[in-house]
């Protein structure tokens, strides 16, 4: 399963669309199916009242030591580097 997380560009086909942080984490630990890669963006608009923005998402799997491949779609560049910066202190993969 691939997961889609940002507020307002529609998911490409073949990916999960959620659009807060609440909802990504609810289907991370309700899904039965295995997770081939987080594609996320920093800024979650609207939906920052269901969890903040979506660095807050990547704060979440490090304090439950998910490791999932991410993707960065963001057009922030400080944010992007703060989340590089969650992935790489946690050896995780980030696809480019």
């Amino acid at each position: 399963m691939k997961i889609w997380v940002d507020d307002i560009r529609p998911a490409p086909s073949g990916y999960i669309w959620v659009k807060s942080v609440n909802e990504a984490k609810a289907l991370i630990c309700c899904t039965k199916y295995p997770i081939e890669l987080i594609d996320i963006d920093h800024d979650s608009g609207d939906y920052s009242a269901d969890g903040g923005d979506y660095i807050r998402l990547l704060d979440w799997l490090e304090m439950t030591g998910r490791k999932y491949p991410i993707r960065i779609h963001s057009m922030n560049p400080v944010g992007v580097e703060n989340m590089r910066r969650i992935i790489r202190r946690n050896n995780w993969t980030e696809i480019k």
